[in-house]
C-alpha cells in the first residue's frame, strides 16, 4: 500500500528542490543614483560609505587607507583601498598623488574619454567605461595644478552605470580632497600703490 505513495512523494521532493532552486536568484541590482552630498559614515576619513556599497555592490568592505591632507603641499597624498571580504580582491582604488600633468588629461580625452566638468575651480578631468574590460570597470581623474585624483573602480555592478559612478563619487570627494591637496595659495599680489 504503500508503494504508490514512494513515487508521489518523490515527485513533490523535485518540485520542492527545482522551485526553492529558481528562488535562489540574484537579488535585483540597486540602480539607486549616487548620493549628491557627502555624508557621513565615511571610510578613509573622506569617502561616503553609501556611495561606495553602491557603485561596488559590497556591504561592509574591508578598507585600508588614509589621506594626509595636513602635511605640507608636497607630501598631501594618499590612497583607500576598498576589497571584499570574501577573495581580498581590490574593488575600488581612490588614489590622491602629487604630480599629475594636463597632457595625461589631455590624452585620456584623445582617447574617448567623456570629460568631467569643472568640480573644482581650475580642474580638468576624464571618465571611461574602456571597452571590452572585465568586471564592469571604469575610471575617473581629476587634476588641478599638480594634484591628481583617480577613481578606478575595479569591479563595477553589472546592471549599472559604471561610468556615471566614478564621475558621481568624484563630484563628492574631488572638493574636499583636490583643494586641500591642490588648491593654489590664496594669497593674491596686491597693487604696487602709486603715487599721484
Amino acid at each position: 500500500m504503500n508503494r504508490p505513495l514512494v513515487p508521489l512523494v518523490a515527485v513533490m521532493c523535485v518540485l520542492a528542490l527545482s522551485t526553492a532552486c529558481q528562488n535562489e536568484a540574484a537579488p535585483p541590482v540597486d540602480r539607486t543614483p549616487l548620493p549628491t552630498v557627502a555624508a557621513p559614515p565615511y571610510i578613509c576619513d573622506h569617502i561616503p560609505l553609501k556611495a561606495v556599497e553602491l557603485m561596488t555592490g559590497v556591504r561592509d568592505p574591508l578598507v585600508r587607507g588614509h589621506f594626509n591632507l595636513t602635511s605640507g603641499e608636497s607630501r598631501r597624498t594618499g590612497v583607500c583601498v576598498i576589497r571584499r571580504r570574501t577573495d581580498q580582491e581590490n574593488v575600488l582604488v581612490i588614489d590622491l598623488s602629487i604630480g599629475g600633468y594636463r597632457a595625461a588629461i589631455m590624452e585620456y580625452l584623445d582617447d574617448g574619454a567623456t570629460p568631467l566638468p569643472e568640480i573644482v575651480p581650475g580642474s580638468i578631468g576624464a571618465y571611461s567605461k574602456p571597452e571590452g574590460r572585465e568586471n564592469n570597470a571604469a575610471y575617473a581623474h581629476l587634476l588641478r595644478g599638480r594634484a591628481d585624483l583617480s577613481i578606478q573602480l575595479e569591479i563595477g555592478v553589472q546592471g549599472r552605470d559604471n561610468a556615471a559612478d566614478v564621475a558621481a563619487m568624484m563630484k563628492l570627494i574631488a572638493p574636499k580632497l583636490l583643494t586641500d591637496a591642490g588648491a593654489p595659495s590664496a594669497k593674491t599680489a596686491s597693487p604696487s600703490p602709486t603715487k599721484d
